[in-house]
């Protein structure tokens, strides 16, 4: 982890998935003061509630942490001037291919940029673009999901790009041993976020832990496209009545595409529908506690979730996992 540590300037390369509503002051903070790296979910904030997020973050620890902007909000621009303001050491683009000039903008700020890449080529199209580090995140993932399993997209990536930029791999990690096989095949780390919802520093509801708590990893499912035209990327969550009120939704936007054009602004418009749907539906189960209507955004490695514990905990245990498979492995 030598490398993702030194990248990071945390203790451990275990990096905490920026999760809207639960990856907020209190959780990055735990991790990061924990020795692991949390990130702020920005998602649909405004400046000013960033603005107060990282302030809020930074006086409950001081140790590196970082945020997490989306590429597609309309003021991400601004949201990079709240971060320089701040001194956020990395900023991490997730939502698809940063737009013209937000790389720039954001390595003028000092910052290092850590990006998504779920793909080889879109890989080697981000480091010749400058990008400081990459996330390679499998289906097994929670959240927003790319078509490719995790260990696939590590076989293929990181003999490829592994000694040309840190690669941090994401989805379906639960334990230490897979985190040992993914340094070993050449990642510098790893980053979790199903793993960390139960923790006892995380905000999320009762009612939405408890739901983590009951699931195994066959509860936790991808929603499906029910237009073509909508630019919907796949979002894994556990099942429940909020799963069929997304498609309801998607329905209700090819709706009003209908009666509109499809050029770029319209499909844009439709596609930032869907992710207010998302950021709402999320916040209704995370913050309200209404895990039948809401979206209970889960990676399969929830059934790994067992019980309500301290991030310390957490992290200290997935290491000694590691170390002793590493341990087994070197005898």
């Amino acid at each position: 982890m030598a490398r993702g540590v030194e990248f990071l300037g945390s203790e451990v390369a275990i990096m905490c998935g920026a999760m809207s509503w639960v990856s907020e002051r209190n959780l990055v903070a735990a991790i990061s003061n924990a020795g692991g790296f949390g990130v702020i979910a920005c998602g649909a904030m405004t400046p000013e509630l960033l603005d107060r997020e990282i302030a809020a973050t930074g006086n409950l620890t001081d140790k590196p942490f970082g945020v997490n902007l989306i590429t597609m909000h309309p003021q991400l621009f601004e949201l990079i001037d709240v971060c320089a303001r701040h001194g956020v050491t990395h900023i991490v683009l997730a939502g698809g291919l940063p737009p013209k000039g937000s790389l720039e903008a954001i390595k003028a700020t000092g910052a290092k940029v850590i990006a998504f890449a779920p793909a080889l080529s879109l890989a080697k199209k981000l480091i010749k673009s400058g990008v400081d580090a990459l996330v390679i995140e499998g289906m097994e993932a929670g959240g927003h999901i790319g078509p490719v399993s995790t260990s696939v997209l590590a076989q293929e990536m990181l003999p490829e790009i592994a000694d040309q930029v840190p690669v941090f791999v994401a989805g379906g990690i639960g334990r230490g041993e897979a985190i040992a096989g993914y340094l070993d095949m050449g990642a510098a780390g790893v980053q979790l976020g199903t793993r960390f919802v139960c923790a006892t520093e995380s905000i999320a509801h009762l009612n939405f832990k408890k739901a983590f708590l009951r699931a195994s990893a066959r509860d936790a499912v991808a929603t499906v496209q029910v237009d073509p035209r909508l630019p919907v990327i796949p979002v894994r969550a556990l099942k429940n009545a909020g799963s069929d009120l997304f498609t309801a939704k998607q329905r209700e936007v090819a709706a009003t595409l209908d009666t509109l054009s499809t050029d770029k602004a319209a499909m844009l418009e439709a596609q930032l529908q869907i992710e207010h749907y998302w950021a709402g539906a999320l916040r209704r189960a995370v913050v309200d506690g209404d895990v039948e209507h809401g979206s209970l955004m889960a990676g399969q490695s929830v059934g790994m979730v067992t019980k309500e514990e301290p991030v310390a905990e957490i992290i200290e245990s997935l290491m000694a996992q590691a170390a002793q498979a590493l341990e087994k492995r070197a005898a």
